[in-house]
C-alpha cells in the first residue's frame, strides 16, 4: 500500500468545511479577509467562527489551515503581529504564507507555529524548497506551472520536506495567481485579496479601423502592423486596449479550469504529501462534487486500483471554463486521450437544491430550490454514504399541494426521496 496523500479541501464558511470533511477532505485552509487573498465570501474574518471551525476540526480529528498569504504593503505590517496573536492562540495546524518578511516575523514571533510557503512564492525548483526548508518552512505548495517530472525531480531531491500541489479549480492568467489585471480595471489588487476575475470577463475583439473579429477568425497580429487589435470588456464600451503579443501568445484571456485528476496516481506514486482543490468562494455543492471525486481517485492509487474515468464526468458536472490538466503533462498520450472519450458525455447534470428535511408521515423529501427542474426528472442525490439515481414521481409545493415544476431559487418543494438522503446536494441529468 502506498502512503496517501492528504485531501486538501477550500473552505470560505462553516458549511463548506463540514461538507469537505463530509465528503472526504483530509484538511481544510480558510483565511482571513485582511490577510489572505481571497476577502469576498469569507466567513473567517469573525475570531469565534474561526476558533469553533478550528475547535471541530480538531475534535473530528481534521486539520485546519489558515491563509495569511498576501503580499502586505508596510500599512500591514503596523498591524500583523497584533492581529495574528489572538489567530495562533487557536492553534491552526498550519499557516500558509507567501511574503518572506510575514514569514521572519512569524518564526520569530511564535517559533513553534507551522508555516507551509505559498502558491504565490512561485517555488519551481529544488534549490529553493532547500532554501525555504533553512527558514524553518514545514511544507511548499509547488507552483502550478511544473510538469509531473519537475515534481518528481523535487520530491527526490528534497525527501525530507512536504510537497503539495494544486490538482483542481480555477487558474490565473498570471503566474501562479500574481496578477494585475483587476488592479488596473477597478483598483482592487489582486494581491491583497480583492480580486474581480477580471480575466473571466466578457471581451470582444476588434481592430483599429473599427472592423469587429467574426467567430473563429484567426488573429494576425503580423499580417498588417499598421492595424492593431482591439480588446473591449462588456461594461466599458468604447474603452479599446490593444493587444500586444510576442513569440509566446498574449496572456489577457481566460484559462481554462484546472483538473488533473487522472494524474492522481502518479503523484501518489512521486511521493506528494497534499493534493490541493481549488475555491474557497465556489459553493459547498461543489466542494461536496471535488472531494467525493478526488477521494475515489486517491483511495484507488493507494490501493493499486486503475484509474476510474468516469470520476472525469462527474467533475464535468460543475460549472466551469472548460478543462485542462495544466502543465502537469507537456504533451498527452494515448491512454489520456482514452480517458477523455471513455467517460459518458449522457450523464450531464445541473446542481438543483438541497435535501433539507423528511417528512415521515408523507414519505416526501423537502427540497431547497436552488435551480429549476421538473416532474419526471432524472436526477441523482450526492451524499457522503454513497450517491443515488432516481426519478422524479411526486412533487408538492409548500402548502402540499401537487404541482409538476419547481420554478427556481426561492422555494421549497417536496418531491420523493428516501430519507436517508437528507443532507444530501440534489443534482439533474440533461
Amino acid at each position: 500500500m502506498r502512503k496517501a496523500p492528504e485531501l486538501l479541501a477550500p473552505a470560505g464558511s462553516l458549511d463548506m468545511m463540514r461538507t469537505a470533511f463530509a465528503f472526504g477532505a483530509d484538511a481544510i485552509y480558510a483565511g482571513q479577509p485582511r490577510y489572505s487573498l481571497r476577502v469576498r465570501n469569507n466567513e473567517f474574518g469573525d475570531l469565534e467562527k474561526l476558533g469553533g471551525a478550528i475547535a471541530e476540526a480538531h475534535t473530528a480529528g481534521k486539520q485546519f489551515f489558515v491563509v495569511s498569504n498576501i503580499f502586505p504593503h508596510n500599512a500591514k505590517l503596523k498591524t500583523y503581529l497584533d492581529d495574528m496573536a489572538p489567530v495562533v492562540a487557536l492553534k491552526p495546524d498550519a499557516l500558509i504564507m507567501s511574503d518572506p518578511g510575514l514569514i521572519d516575523m512569524v518564526r520569530t514571533q511564535w517559533p513553534e507555529q507551522v508555516i507551509h510557503l505559498s502558491v504565490q512564492s512561485n517555488t519551481v525548483n529544488w534549490a529553493a524548497v532547500r532554501f525555504w526548508q533553512k527558514m524553518g518552512v514545514s511544507r511548499v505548495i509547488l507552483s502550478r506551472e511544473l510538469s509531473l517530472d519537475e515534481v518528481a525531480e523535487i520530491r527526490q531531491q528534497c525527501p525530507d520536506i512536504e510537497l503539495e500541489v494544486f490538482v483542481h479549480g480555477a487558474l490565473c492568467i498570471a503566474y501562479s495567481g500574481r496578477c494585475l489585471l483587476s488592479g488596473y480595471f477597478n483598483h482592487r489588487d489582486p494581491n491583497q485579496g480583492t480580486c474581480t476575475n477580471s480575466c473571466r470577463w466578457d471581451y470582444k475583439v476588434s481592430t483599429s479601423d473599427g472592423a469587429p473579429l467574426a467567430p473563429g477568425q484567426p488573429v494576425n497580429f503580423y499580417s498588417s502592423p499598421e492595424q492593431e487589435i482591439l480588446l473591449e470588456e462588456r461594461q466599458r464600451p468604447g474603452e479599446l486596449m490593444p493587444i500586444e503579443e510576442d513569440e509566446h501568445g498574449t496572456y489577457i484571456m481566460n484559462s481554462k479550469d484546472l483538473r488533473a485528476i487522472e494524474h492522481v496516481h502518479r503523484l501518489t506514486e512521486i511521493g506528494v504529501d497534499s493534493l490541493k482543490i481549488e475555491g474557497r468562494t465556489k459553493s459547498p455543492y461543489y466542494v461536496a462534487r471535488t472531494c467525493q471525486a478526488y477521494r475515489q481517485a486517491i483511495d484507488d492509487a493507494v490501493a493499486g486500483r486503475p484509474f476510474d474515468p468516469r470520476l472525469l464526468g462527474e467533475l464535468e458536472n460543475l460549472a466551469s471554463r472548460g478543462y485542462t490538466d495544466g502543465f502537469y503533462q507537456r504533451h498527452h498520450d494515448a491512454d489520456y486521450q482514452n480517458y477523455l472519450r471513455g467517460h459518458s458525455e449522457s450523464d450531464k447534470s445541473q446542481y438543483v437544491g438541497d435535501a433539507i428535511a423528511f417528512d415521515t408521515a408523507r414519505g416526501l423529501m423537502q427540497i431547497e430550490v436552488k435551480n429549476r427542474f421538473a416532474l419526471g426528472d432524472r436526477i441523482e442525490c450526492v451524499h457522503p454514504q454513497g450517491n443515488l439515481n432516481a426519478t422524479i414521481g411526486r412533487m408538492e409545493n409548500a402548502d402540499g399541494q401537487p404541482v409538476s415544476v419547481a420554478p427556481g431559487s426561492g422555494h421549497r418543494v417536496w418531491i420523493d426521496l428516501p430519507e436517508r438522503y437528507t443532507d444530501s446536494f440534489v443534482a439533474r441529468y440533461f
